[in-house]
């Protein structure tokens, strides 16, 4: 990409925020009284003829004032936008959030989805830990009636998987004590991927034994159900509000996409690198992200990344503040899984 000079990208800066506040094509007028060059008003013509003709603005109609296009934003934030900051409300309300919050993980990572929509004004996504990338911390079997066990789960992320085992015979609360003792060493470690086709192979082919059995086979066909793809969308109608903001693709067709945890959740990975990631309009490979804008970034457990917090809107958007509150969330939450 061409490197402007200092007054070239001041002026692009100045369309750039100017049109993200207003949602209006900027003119030199508005760029000349504002941006402190020094110049006049014709001068500032001429840069924005040269800045148009090198593809980083554009004119929607003839007499109107001008636009950035998907070049000219990715030259904004690649280097004009600087390290946003949020407002001080703002660093509050989310500090606020990861310090009270003593919910379980989904209704964490939901919650956390919908706290990233409110403070961008745009629909949040967070993909939950991939099943490869967490492991059994410890396995506990619970007898609720003769009949009737609990198998609890707890992961290395934090998370708790439940399930409850319907038995064939009675059992007594030894008997439970037992089996949880050899469930908990056959499946300690383990990755949560592995859990889906794990069979228990104890040897000692006594009660306990059974119910070892029973409740591996009952956690395996409970991965299995619940684990596909733990995709959480927060503030989604707020596109349908953003909708002028989009010249072809219709919030219909976004929303669609969003409920496709499957595809947007592969999508998300093959998108998201080692840190801050923005994916601007037409250099979204999928069609329906064509006039969208993602920020994303990893959060981290014990230092090694196991999911994904972002937000989706309009190319039309103020990066400085997405880049700043997915920072902050990507941050806090990564730190609240690790604690």
């Amino acid at each position: 990409m061409t490197e402007l000079d200092e007054r070239k990208a001041a002026i692009l800066r100045a369309i750039v925020e100017h049109y993200v506040d207003s949602a209006q094509p900027v003119g030199s007028q508005t760029v000349t009284q504002t941006a402190g060059l020094g110049v006049s008003a014709a001068t500032v013509r001429n840069e924005m003829s040269v800045l148009e003709r090198d593809g980083f603005i554009a004119q929607p109609h003839t007499s109107a004032g001008r636009v950035p296009t998907d070049s000219g934003y990715r030259y904004y934030v690649d280097h004009l936008a600087g390290a946003g900051a949020l407002a001080p409300a703002e660093r509050r309300r989310i500090a606020d959030f990861f310090t009270t919050a003593t919910m379980a993980l989904d209704d964490l990572l939901h919650e956390t989805s919908q706290l990233l929509a409110r403070v961008t004004a745009h629909a949040a996504v967070v993909v939950g830990p991939q099943a490869e990338s967490v492991h059994v911390r410890s396995v506990h079997l619970a007898l609720l009636q003769p009949r009737l066990l609990l198998a609890v789960v707890v992961m290395s992320n934090g998370a708790v998987e439940k399930e409850t085992v319907v038995l064939d015979a009675e059992a007594d609360s030894d008997d439970a004590g037992i089996a949880s003792a050899r469930l908990a060493a056959h499946l300690a470690g383990r990755r949560l991927a592995e859990l889906a086709t794990m069979r228990y192979s104890g040897t000692a082919d006594d009660r306990a034994d059974g119910l070892a059995r029973a409740s591996c086979d009952a956690l395996a066909a409970y991965v299995r159900l619940h684990h596909d793809e733990p995709l959480y969308v927060g503030g989604a109608s707020r596109l349908a509000a953003e909708q002028q903001a989009f010249a072809s693709t219709s919030a219909s067709g976004l929303l669609e996409l969003l409920e496709q945890h499957v595809v947007l959740g592969a999508l998300l990975r093959e998108l998201l690198g080692p840190g801050l990631t923005v994916r601007i309009g037409a250099e979204n490979e999928l069609a329906d992200l064509r006039e969208c804008s993602l920020v994303l970034a990893p959060y981290l457990v014990e230092g090694e990344p196991i999911g994904t917090v972002g937000v989706l809107g309009p190319t039309r958007m103020d990066y400085r503040k997405a880049q700043a509150a997915v920072s902050t969330v990507s941050r806090q939450l990564g730190q609240q899984l690790s604690r």
